[in-house]
């Protein structure tokens, strides 16, 4: 009976972060649309960089989380990270390319910023601290990214209201956040893993905040 159990609790913690993982494709691939309209005009008018800034140094930092130098049997979490972490500089790149020089120069120095961190981030875990305490040290600074992550779109809103637009805050981008973090909540539940289940359900709460002031925001354009 104990092994049934088990083996319920590993279909049931597997099939949460597959459903993590394909919600944060479907996030990963929401800012296409946008991509393409920066790419078409040859300019990133008043979109902001800095969301896919967070995102990359979010991806890079639980992607370290998930391996298994830092943390045992999180592989969904170093799966999903590392594709994350592909799309979002690709999106930082492009950002850079089709930018005035002013946001350029921010964005260049942002991301060199983002790779020495996460070098630093590496190089302190790996020498001044070994088994839990290392997930310790790694697992903080993930729930301190994540949840900026979680938050970075919600100061959108100013420029929704602003522009008397949604276009700058896309429902999917939003709903997909919304669904990864409830996903990613019930796998960290799952396996009891508190740097998992604790920022994801902060997430699911930021999540369902952003949906209804994005509501909100469109029934006062209308």
């Amino acid at each position: 009976m104990a092994f049934v159990g088990h083996s319920s609790l590993f279909v049931y913690s597997f099939l949460a972060g597959i459903a993590g993982n394909l919600f944060a494709f479907v996030l990963f691939v929401s800012p296409l649309p946008t991509f393409r309209r920066i790419i078409r005009n040859k300019s990133t008018e008043q979109f902001s960089g800095l969301p896919y800034i967070y995102s990359l140094l979010n991806c890079l930092i639980v992607l370290w989380y998930g391996l298994p130098w830092v943390t045992q049997g999180v592989l969904l979490v170093a799966t999903v990270n590392s594709v994350g972490a592909l799309f979002q500089l690709i999106y930082v790149i492009i950002f850079i390319i089709y930018s005035e020089n002013s946001k350029k120069l921010k964005m260049s120095g942002l991301l060199i910023g983002v790779f020495c961190t996460i070098a630093l981030v590496i190089y302190v875990s790996l020498e001044f601290f070994d088994g839990y305490a290392r997930q310790n040290f790694v697992g903080y600074l993930s729930i301190a990214s994540l949840i900026s992550m979680f938050a970075s779109p919600l100061f959108i809103i100013n420029l929704v209201i602003r522009t008397k637009s949604v276009e700058f805050m896309p429902f999917y981008l939003s709903l997909a956040t919304f669904l990864m973090s409830i996903s990613f909540f019930a796998y960290g539940m799952s396996l009891h893993d508190f740097f998992i289940y604790l920022p994801n359900g902060i997430g699911t709460v930021l999540g369902i905040v952003q949906l209804k002031k994005r509501w909100n925001s469109v029934v006062i354009i209308d």
